[in-house]
Parts: structure tokens; C-alpha cells; sequence
């Protein structure tokens, strides 16, 4: 413990150089502005900026700031929209939508955005607490990782996601296959022999993942605004002012606590994030508030719940990317892409070979929340403004940011066909109820899963028993067919339960 804290002492050394805070900073302001936009998210906000720090020539743990501040800065940011709108950017922002929307009909808006702002500062300064304690006993233990085990881990990795996607396995399996099935686009890794990329010499390199990111998510939300009718329209007058009292923060202390505790929890599981983590904090509030709660009628705890619970679910997310190289999320995939682009490979030797990028990121992690809180309280009013527009206006700029990213990757305008493509795509799948986050975890991950692949049979002369032969990786293969047959199991059971209670009525 005191080696840690003494570790976090060389963070904040790092933290606190004047051109990192500036960056910690402008991430959880972009972040915030970003992620209030309806259906933006932290996904797009990375993906997005992402060419232009590429460009910049930042070494990576600046780079790396400003990317995490972007990170939970546009989680705050998308609570905005929800709450004012009830228009939630992402999944994880559908619980805070229940009762943060109904506060703002009664004239609570005020309180309603202060509360989150609080509950978000709560969940994420606990959570870091967790990282700090946490991280680096996980990193020794990842040690023991041999090709086999880090192959089973991102097959358990992809079957959590999978059952812990929000739709039907058998879907979200397919978008994990497709996402596979473009990370071997491109020459192959030992015979250098160009596959999948039918002539086409700018496919030699693979498809790039920002290419993928902004055209799945950002492109095709764009073409899903159109399908939409009431976008865009003005926040509902009864704003209120932001206020929150300390009696009623300390009511709801025990409620903070436990929905940082479960949502740190859930977020460390490769797969779950926070929309897991939100969804099980509103639910175990619910129950312990029995008869007492209003929920979905403007209960304040059922915003403080999924709000800390999200937060601490982030930054939970980033142990097992930093430590096994494992996406916990979506946006820690698009952020593990960043990371191999920058030249640093996460693992379990991060923290010894790179010691200033890992606590130097933990430590702002401690100021960024510190600015989170102290930016959006006061600047609440000036994004309800901004809000106020419609979407003709704002899904124009969106739009227009998201091709002249694209093409500051490569200069090339194969990658702005290949954006329309993917975002037409991203289109359907998302009508038809496919995951989008499996095809980015997919593409990531694949490179990775096919070199532990080749390296483990290679050591094995070809036996594929190698894959079953530790204890550990025995345990990650059970974990994976658990991850895929227990929610099935569960929902037969539960439906059974139900059929037999309907016939004894």
C-alpha cells in the first residue's frame, strides 16, 4: 500500500506539469460539451478527436490525459442531454433518464444536473481509490499470463460482452465475428500475404479502427437523427436553479457509496460497463427503498445511483486495459486502439516499464474530477443553451467533424468512402438490434488474439490441447460458456417460473 502511495506521489509530479493540466482540462470540457450531444457519447467523443491528437505530437501520457479527461467528461456530458431532454446518448444513460427527466417536468432541473455532477465526482474519486489499490495487484498476477491464457481471456472477454450487450447473444456473437473478421484485413503478420484486401493497396495496411469507430457510430447516428422527429427541441422551461443542499447530499451518502462500490465492481468484468452497473445500482436501490421510493417520479436516488455507478464503472474499466490489455468497454476498446497507435502496449509490465504514463494517469484522474465538478456546475445554463438548437444545425457540424477527422488520419479519400460505408452500416445493424461495441472490441482485439494463437501452438508443435492445459485458462474457458449459458439459463428459468404462476392463478 505505502509503495503505491508513493507511486501516486510520482503521478501527481507528472499530473500536475502545467501542460497536463491544461489537458486534463480541455478533456473533461470537450468531453462534457461533446457528450451532452444526444447520441454523441464517449465513444464518438474519442473517436472523433482522435486523429487531431494524433497530430499533435504529444508524448503518450499527456496524450493519454487528455484522452481519459474526454473519457469521463463526456459521461457527465451525456447526463446533461438526458436529464434536460430525456434524450440518453448512450445505454448506460437510460436509468438516470427515469427519474432525472422527471425531476426537470416537476422544476428540479437544477437539482437534478447538480446531483449528477456530485454523484459523478463521488463514484469516480472512490473508483480511482479502487484503481490505485487495485491495479497493481492484478498487474503481478497478470504476470503468469502465457499465450494460451491471454487467448482464452479475450474468448471470455468477447462471450461477456456478448451476454452483456442489452440484445440477443446470437447478434452480438455476429458483430464480434464481424469485428474479427476485419482485424485480419490487411498482409498477414509472419507470410506477409495480403489478405482480404481485394487490390485495394490502401487495405494493405488493415482497415484503420478510428475509420471504423466514426463511421459505426458517429456516421450512423447521424442517419438515425433523420428517423427522428423531436431532436433538437428547446429543454423544458422549469429549469430551475442548481442547487443541492448537504443535508440532502448526506441522506444520500449510503446511496453514493453503494452505487460507486457496484459500479467500480461491474466495470473491472471485460464486457459489462456501465450500463450493467447502472442499471444493477437503480435496481438495488429501488429494493432497499421498499415502499418509501419514488422512483420513475423524480426520486433524486435514482439519479445519484446510476450516476455513480456509471462513473465508477469508467474508471473501473481502465484496470483490466491497462493491466491485461483487455477492454472492460466500448470506449476503453476505441481507447486501447489509441494507446497501440501511440507505440504502448497495456499489460501487465505497463506499470514497471512505464511507470510515469500509468500513475501519471491515475493522478489526473484525481484532478479531473476536481474540474468536472467545478466546470459544470456553474457552466449548466450555458449548455442548456447549446442544447436548445435543433438538429439541423448540429448534425451538420457533427457531421462535417467527423469526415475532416477521418481524412487528417491519412489524407486519403479511400478512408471517406470506407467512413460512408461503415457508417451505412452501422445503420442497419443498429435497426436490426446488432451491438455495435462487439465489432470495435473485435477489430481491436483481433491482432492480439491471433498472434497469442500462432505463439501458443507454435510452443506446442501444433497440439491444440496447450489451450486447456493450465489451471487459469481452463478457468477463463469456464467462465467464458458460463458468460453465454447462464443469462439463457436464467431468462428459461425466470419464464418457466412465470408460466407456472399463470396456470396456478
Amino acid at each position: 500500500m505505502m509503495e503505491s502511495l508513493g507511486q501516486l506521489g510520482m503521478g501527481f509530479a507528472v499530473a500536475l506539469q502545467p501542460l497536463n493540466l491544461a489537458l486534463a482540462l480541455g478533456g473533461v470540457l470537450v468531453g462534457t460539451v461533446v457528450g451532452m450531444l444526444p447520441g454523441i457519447g464517449p465513444i464518438n467523443a474519442i473517436a472523433i478527436l482522435l486523429p487531431l491528437l494524433f497530430a499533435g505530437g504529444l508524448p503518450p501520457e499527456s496524450s493519454l490525459i487528455l484522452l481519459a479527461g474526454i473519457y469521463y467528461g463526456s459521461q457527465y456530458g451525456n447526463s446533461i442531454s438526458t436529464i434536460l431532454l430525456n434524450v440518453p446518448g448512450t445505454a448506460s444513460a437510460v436509468v438516470t433518464a427515469l427519474d432525472g427527466h422527471a425531476m426537470t417536468r416537476a422544476g428540479r432541473g437544477g437539482e437534478a444536473l447538480a446531483l449528477s455532477a456530485v454523484s459523478s465526482f463521488v463514484g469516480g474519486t472512490l473508483s480511482i481509490l479502487g484503481l490505485v489499490f487495485l491495479a497493481p495487484v492484478l498487474a503481478s498476477w497478470a504476470v503468469r499470463f502465457g499465450p494460451a491464457e491471454y487467448f482464452a481471456l479475450m474468448i471470455f472477454a468477447f462471450a461477456a460482452l456478448s451476454s452483456l450487450s442489452g440484445e440477443s447473444v446470437p447478434r452480438a456473437l455476429a458483430s464480434t465475428g464481424l469485428g474479427l473478421l476485419l482485424a485480419t484485413v490487411g498482409m498477414d503478420p509472419q507470410s506477409a500475404v495480403p489478405r482480404f484486401t481485394f487490390g485495394q493497396l490502401r487495405l494493405f495496411d488493415g482497415v484503420d479502427f478510428v475509420v471504423v469507430t466514426i463511421g459505426l457510430f458517429a456516421v450512423s447516428e447521424i442517419l438515425l437523427t433523420l428517423d427522428r422527429t423531436t431532436w433538437g427541441r428547446a429543454a423544458v422551461s422549469a429549469f430551475g436553479r442548481v442547487r443541492l443542499g448537504m443535508s440532502e447530499l448526506w441522506g444520500m451518502a449510503l446511496t453514493l457509496l453503494r452505487g460507486s462500490v457496484v459500479g467500480f465492481l461491474v466495470g473491472v468484468l471485460p464486457g459489462a460497463g456501465g450500463t450493467l452497473a447502472s442499471f444493477m445500482s437503480y435496481g438495488i436501490e429501488q429494493k432497499m427503498a421498499g415502499s418509501d421510493g419514488r422512483f420513475g417520479e423524480g426520486d433524486p436516488r435514482g439519479v445519484a445511483a446510476p450516476e455513480s455507478a456509471n462513473n465508477a464503472a469508467a474508471n473501473g474499466a481502465m484496470i483490466p486495459l491497462l493491466t491485461l490489455g483487455i477492454p472492460g468497454s466500448g470506449t476503453t476498446a476505441v481507447l486501447l486502439g489509441a494507446l497501440l497507435g501511440m507505440n504502448v502496449t497495456p499489460g501487465p509490465l505497463l506499470m514497471e516499464r512505464s511507470p510515469e504514463l500509468f500513475w501519471g494517469l491515475v493522478a489526473s484522474m484525481y484532478v479531473g474530477n476536481v474540474f468536472l465538478l467545478l466546470l459544470n456546475l456553474p457552466l449548466v445554463g450555458v449548455f442548456v443553451r447549446v442544447l436548445r438548437l435543433p438538429a439541423w444545425v448540429l448534425m451538420p457540424g457533427v457531421a462535417a467533424l467527423s469526415f475532416v477527422s477521418v481524412y487528417a488520419v491519412n489524407g486519403s479519400a479511400f478512408d471517406l468512402v470506407l467512413v460512408t460505408l461503415f457508417g451505412a452500416l452501422g445503420y442497419l445493424m443498429r435497426k436490426g438490434g446488432f451491438p455495435l461495441a462487439p465489432v470495435i472490441l473485435g477489430l481491436v482485439l483481433g491482432p492480439l488474439m491471433e498472434k497469442n494463437l500462432r505463439r501458443a501452438l507454435a510452443l506446442s508443435g501444433g497440439e491444440w490441447g496447450v489451450m486447456f492445459t493450465s489451471t487459469l485458462s481452463v478457468a477463463l474457458w469456464a467462465a467464458a460458456v458460463a458468460a453465454l449459458v447462464l443469462p439463457w439459463a436464467f431468462e428459461r428459468t425466470r419464464r418457466f417460473r412465470r408460466a407456472a404462476g399463470a396456470e396456478t392463478d
